[in-house]
Formats: structure tokens, C-alpha cells, sequence
């Protein structure tokens, strides 16, 4: 593992592209954290999160361990290929409720949207600014690790809390992201 990179709250917004999902993650003091890019229609996937908005400098990313694999593990690795941790969607449990566990260095958590009825309403109706909540706990403690609450908008943008110190800002980023992406499948 690599030494953590802490940020303790900032946004995730999504940019309009045609063959690409673009993100911009921006920590609250205004500094970028990154600028992250998704193939569209890709096998398997993998986001890869860039320093600069030219896309030209890798900065960390997170790829799909399986090629479509409802239930699949992402692996999040920093520049060099050292591991940041993981996430992976429980499928069986989200059928309801999203459910996903976050494992980084020294911590796994178990994460969930909070509401149920707002799940089950995202889940049956296309209301595409519809608000919700998602909350990662650490599975030993019950402390919170991180949040993510889809702001109501157009454009899909999440404020993403980081209580932990533990949780580095490049796997709650690429987390925020993998939401954004798997949240429909």
C-alpha cells in the first residue's frame, strides 16, 4: 500500500461527453484531485483518473477484475500500479437496497443507501434528479468511513464526506465514481 492522501470532504461532478463519461473530483478548498474518464460500453471496465484536465498525466484508476460480473470486485491502484484497496457491489443484497463493501489498508466497511424507499423509487421510476444518500460504515466499529449523497440535478453531482482518515481520497474518489457508473446496473 502507499501512504494515505486524506481529503475530508469534496465533489464529484460529471461532464457531458459522447462516447465518454467524464468526471471532475475537486477537494472543498478548490484544489482538483482529479479528472477521471470511462469508455462507454467497455468489457470490462476501467476508470482511470487523471492530475491534469488534459488527460496526459495518470494520477490513480480502478478496474473491473471480471469482465461483466454483476457482482464483481474493482481493484484501485495508484500511478504505479501500487493497491489503494477495493470495492465491490453485493448483488444478492442490492437487489433492494445498494449494498457494497469498501476494503482499504487497515479497514473494511460495508456500505448502503440510506433510504429504502428512495432506493426501491430509483430503481422503478427514471427520475434522473432524484437525491439520495449512500453511507459507508467500518465493519468493526460501526464509525463512519465515507458518504456520498447525490445532489438533485441534471447532471450527475455528488458531495462526498470523508470522516476517516484511514479512507485515501484517490479509492473514496474512484468509490464515488464506481457508484455513479454501477448504481444503474
Amino acid at each position: 500500500m502507499t501512504s494515505v492522501q486524506h481529503v475530508p470532504s469534496f465533489t464529484v461532478a460529471q461532464r457531458f461527453a459522447m462516447t465518454t463519461n467524464r468526471y471532475e473530483v475537486v477537494a472543498s478548498d478548490g484544489t482538483p484531485v482529479g479528472f477521471a474518464e470511462q469508455k462507454r460500453m467497455a468489457l470490462k471496465e476501467k476508470v482511470t483518473f487523471f492530475a491534469d484536465e488534459s488527460r496526459t498525466r495518470p494520477a490513480f484508476s480502478f478496474t473491473a477484475r471480471n469482465v461483466m460480473d454483476l457482482g464483481g470486485g474493482y481493484d484501485v491502484v495508484d500511478a504505479e500500479g501500487a493497491s489503494l484497496g477495493s470495492f465491490r457491489k453485493l448483488f444478492g443484497q442490492s437487489l433492494l437496497r445498494t449494498t457494497f463493501v469498501l476494503e482499504g489498508d487497515g479497514f473494511t466497511g460495508t456500505g448502503q443507501e440510506r433510504s429504502q424507499l428512495v432506493a426501491v423509487l430509483r430503481r422503478f421510476t427514471d427520475v434522473p434528479f432524484l437525491r439520495f444518500h449512500f453511507d459507508v460504515v467500518d465493519d468493526a466499529t460501526g464509525s463512519p468511513l465515507m458518504s456520498v449523497e447525490r445532489a438533485a440535478s441534471v447532471r450527475d453531482r455528488y458531495e462526498v464526506s470523508v470522516p476517516d482518515p484511514r479512507v485515501d481520497v484517490r479509492l473514496a474518489a474512484a468509490f464515488a465514481v464506481g457508484l455513479d457508473a454501477l448504481l444503474g446496473r
